[in-house]
């Protein structure tokens, strides 16, 4: 199974989310003097959204710092967004942002922590995503 690498600020929702999937997770700094984790083969990467009523800055920077390493970006196989239904069309739209501009799939969206089912999905599509993945280049 490839890796997941996560982003959650300081509410927490992220990590939570992380916490009850049980996977083995490398975790982006919030404070910039923080070292970035060096993921060692492919990743989905998993995501809050911090989009304002327009849109702008659905993408937290320290992911955006973090994607702007090649060599990460490089190894980036899909993302998974959460967000909040208030923000209707806006839901989740970071994973969006982040699929389109780095070519890969946006493959789940959830609300806040997460439910179980939540969990189940994420747990069950990473698996069934991993054993799809063609490791030839």
């Amino acid at each position: 199974m490839g890796g997941l690498v996560y982003f959650s600020s300081a509410s927490g929702n992220t990590a939570r989310f992380v916490a009850r999937l049980g996977l083995p997770a490398d975790r982006i700094p919030i404070r910039p003097a923080e070292p970035m984790p060096v993921p060692t083969g492919p990743f989905v990467l998993m995501t809050p959204t911090y989009a304002d009523g327009l849109g702008q800055g659905a993408v937290a920077k320290p992911v955006i710092r973090f994607l702007n390493d090649p060599a990460r970006r490089a190894l980036l196989r899909g993302v998974i967004a959460s967000g909040n239904r208030n923000f209707g069309h806006l839901f989740a739209c970071a994973g969006e942002v982040i699929a389109s501009k780095c070519h890969v799939p946006a493959l789940y969206r959830f609300e806040l922590a997460g439910t179980d089912t939540d969990i189940a999905r994420v747990r069950a599509g990473l698996e069934t995503f991993w054993g799809m993945e063609c490791l030839t280049p």
